[in-house]
């Protein structure tokens, strides 16, 4: 995994995430119970960012437990407005390691995805079977989505499922960073292979900020958002506005109906977006019948 990798260790050994989740990233519930109980250490790998210019920030610590077991357990505060790593005394069998700060996130996302796929966060799988896949939507997706996306650079998928609809960005040779905030449908996901590991995350799309800058990838798209209604509306308008920051160039929202998509373009048109209501029909009748395409203003 990329997380041995990164600490130079041998891939036999064991690493545990102190958190379950890329939410308990933020707020670092167990990472303080952990600091506060004292464990016992027998050695420690410091990570610290790998960047030219500035001081070398911590993006974290690993410690070695003795205690049930000889583990790794792996701290990070990185992306929490709290610093309690700060507090960790540095320990005489200590090392230090260097590591860009996406390829230490991308081991975080990886490691999330494996357990959950593995079931380490589940008592029991509530999902008997595969995800739904129909080919007719993937390769009318592939069509409609070649003349549009920008070439080069990262694309965000948000509300991505099980990824059915990934497939037609991955045949478009793109290896999109996917969100999804139901667990099980990124567990089903990753199980039957329609998601990557390293870049499945299990999220909220309105916590995106506290991993990804304004503007981080090339495009930003969503399939079959909604249905929307006038009770869900507000969340959902939260939720594309909040997502179509982290797109420099365009956004793409497929829709059921016309007047979702035309509800999605008036939202973002306020906030910098020339946006486009386009018909996307096929024989099917049922998946991306609509989109609203958005480009930024200038």
């Amino acid at each position: 995994m990329l997380l041995h990798e990164i600490l130079k260790i041998d891939c036999g050994e064991e690493i545990f995430l102190a958190e379950e989740s890329l939410a308990d990233l933020i707020d670092l519930p167990v990472t303080s119970e952990i600091l506060g109980s004292e464990p016992e250490v027998k050695e420690s790998i410091e990570v610290l960012e790998d960047a030219d210019e500035g001081g070398r920030s911590r993006l974290g610590m690993a410690l070695k437990l003795s205690l049930p077991g000889e583990v790794w357990l792996l701290l990070t505060d990185r992306y929490s407005r709290s610093s309690p790593l700060e507090a960790l005394p540095r320990r005489p069998r200590s090392k230090t390691v260097l590591a860009e700060e996406r390829s230490f996130f991308e081991g975080l996302v990886e490691w999330l995805a494996v357990s959950l796929k593995e079931e380490l966060f589940c008592e029991s799988c509530p999902v008997a079977s595969p995800p739904l896949f129909v080919p007719e939507r993937t390769a009318s997706l592939e069509r409609f989505l070649l003349p549009l996306l920008p070439s080069g650079g990262e694309v965000l998928e948000i509300c991505c499922g099980s990824g059915m609809a990934t497939q037609a960005l991955r045949r478009l040779g793109v290896r999109p960073w996917t969100c999804e905030i139901d667990s099980c449908e990124i567990c089903n996901g990753l199980k039957y292979g329609h998601l990557e590991p390293e870049r499945a995350m299990v999220l909220d799309a309105r916590l995106l900020d506290r991993f990804f800058a304004p503007r981080h990838f090339e495009a930003v798209v969503g399939f079959m958002v909604g249905l929307i209604d006038e009770v869900n509306w507000p969340l959902w308008r939260e939720i594309l506005v909040r997502s179509s920051e982290f797109a420099k160039e365009m956004v793409i929202y497929t829709t059921y109906t016309q007047r979702e998509a035309r509800m999605v373009a008036a939202a973002l048109e306020p906030w910098g977006w020339d946006a486009e209501v386009v018909a996307n029909p096929d024989h099917l009748g049922i998946y991306d019948q609509w989109a609203c395409l958005g480009r930024r203003s200038g």
